[in-house]
């Protein structure tokens, strides 16, 4: 039976119901998916919650990257043919076990890629890649902060840095996660449980601050964020796990240092060709043994409130994947 777990409106985890979906042959420019694995990301929440809107409005089906097996193609794709493993990340659409998408947004598999590992890795990936090449591009030494460097995004970003001379400082929550984030390549890492991060940023860098600060946690660390930059640092925020940062100013940036500071979004950096050369080179790295993608949690698709509860209650580390 092909199904989707629907959310019929905005709230807690348990507003997800399972629902039979009937499949659509796929027009022009379309493939028919079978998914094999969904990944799931923090962005899902913030939609399932409310404090985004979710795609195309409720009812709804969430999820943002997923990999699968091409089951049928509509007129004029060459892209992709039957029987080819792909992974996508798309706003929407993916807690389900098929789904129609446009061609041209579809990613082939490489060898020496697990379908779970493409799943777990592409929107994470893809959003590491533009971070660090796009948003701010570090120098070889040059010293950065990594806010959540235990979670999925965390956890890319610090091998790839590493892989890059760059001398990346994490912060995560407890001791498993430091050791985790250590393994992943960041030089130091600042248990935020038992430090302050500003205070033991600025002793690591001899009060000298760091270039740029990578912030997906939002209202608990952008005050302190600002603080440990050097001025005319980059503050990149690209995600709020911990709320929005609601008092924000525009003058703190000219407080602290002339800084800069953007507020990217993933779909922006992965428009037309750019998903494809961007997701090459990172299944290249992950291919070659550079990156290693932990998928440290796996559930049934069926039991998605439990896995959002357990993201939500940071119980989790790496990625996590859902298998249909």
């Amino acid at each position: 039976m092909a199904y989707a777990m629907i959310a019929d409106k905005a709230g807690a985890a348990g507003v997800f119901k399972k629902q039979e979906i009937e499949l659509a042959k796929p027009k022009k420019g379309e493939a028919l998916i079978k998914h094999t694995a969904i990944g799931i990301n923090f962005i899902d929440i913030y939609q399932r919650s409310g404090l985004y809107p979710a795609p195309g409005g409720y009812p709804c089906i969430l999820g943002c990257e997923g990999a699968g097996v091409v089951e049928a193609v509509g007129a004029g794709v060459k892209s992709v043919k039957v029987g080819d493993r792909v992974a996508w990340t798309v706003p929407g659409g993916g807690y389900c076990t098929h789904r129609i998408i446009a061609a041209d947004r579809l990613v082939k598999i490489p060898n020496g890629v697990s379908d779970e590992v493409a799943a777990a890795a592409i929107l994470k990936g893809l959003t590491a890649h533009y971070l660090i090449h796009d948003c701010y591009k570090p120098k070889k030494d040059d010293t950065v902060l990594v806010h959540a460097a235990a979670g999925g995004v965390g956890l890319i970003v610090g091998q790839w840095l590493k892989d890059k001379g760059v001398n990346a400082i994490g912060t995560a929550g407890g001791s498993a996660k430091c050791k985790l984030a250590k393994k992943a390549g960041y030089a130091s890492v600042i248990d935020y449980k038992k430090d302050d991060f500003v205070a033991k940023t600025m002793r690591l860098t001899k009060k000298e601050g760091v270039a740029a600060v990578y912030d997906s946690v939002g209202k608990d660390t952008y005050p302190g964020s600002l603080e440990v930059l050097q001025n005319f640092g980059m503050f990149v925020a690209f995600g709020q796990s911990s709320g929005p940062a609601t008092d924000f100013q525009m003058a703190h940036l000219s407080a602290h240092g002339s800084l800069f500071m953007t507020r990217p979004t993933l779909f922006h950096y992965i428009a037309g060709d750019e998903l494809q050369k961007r997701a090459k080179q990172l299944f290249k790295m992950i291919a070659d043994g550079k990156i290693e993608i932990q998928v440290n949690q796996t559930y049934p698709l069926a039991k998605v409130a439990s896995a959002h509860r357990d993201l939500e209650g940071r119980k989790t580390t790496g990625q996590t994947v859902l298998i249909p």
